[in-house]
């Protein structure tokens, strides 16, 4: 399961909408690891004059518990689009930890495009991330 949804958001869900900011907290508790990593992220990306194109995790999760969280954050459009907006970035994934954050609007941009190609994701593997 990927997320533990109160029953309060679950009888939101069954009357047909949820509360976007309820459907938020629900991430924030259910992943926390993703969803700190990635406020991290985002906060790197605006630090003022520091001009980059994106911010990006290079630390594997220091256990298959944060692993889990955070490909479960990126595997769900729902909860990836739920994070994008807040957090107001785009985010890219490679292998089981390498996540990154680019600015709304540059998902056309070479370096986006880079990062997110064939060839990024082949030059990103690495044995022990084999089983990831």
């Amino acid at each position: 399961m990927s997320l533990d949804v109160a029953p309060e958001l679950l009888t939101q869900a069954q009357a047909g909408s949820v509360n976007p900011a309820a459907f938020l907290d629900t991430v924030r508790a259910s992943l926390p690891y993703a969803y700190d990593l990635i406020a991290t992220l985002a906060k790197d990306l605006n630090v003022p004059h520091a001009d980059r194109p994106f911010a990006d995790n290079l630390t594997p999760p220091p256990s298959e518990v944060e692993r889990g969280q955070l490909l479960r954050a990126l595997a769900s459009n729902a909860i990836r689009g739920s994070l994008e907006e807040h957090f107001g970035v785009r985010l890219a994934f490679q292998n089981c930890h390498r996540v990154a954050v680019f600015r709304p609007g540059t998902e056309g941009s070479e370096t986006y495009r880079d990062f997110t190609s064939q060839r990024s994701q082949i030059l990103n593997q690495s044995p022990e991330l084999r089983d990831c």
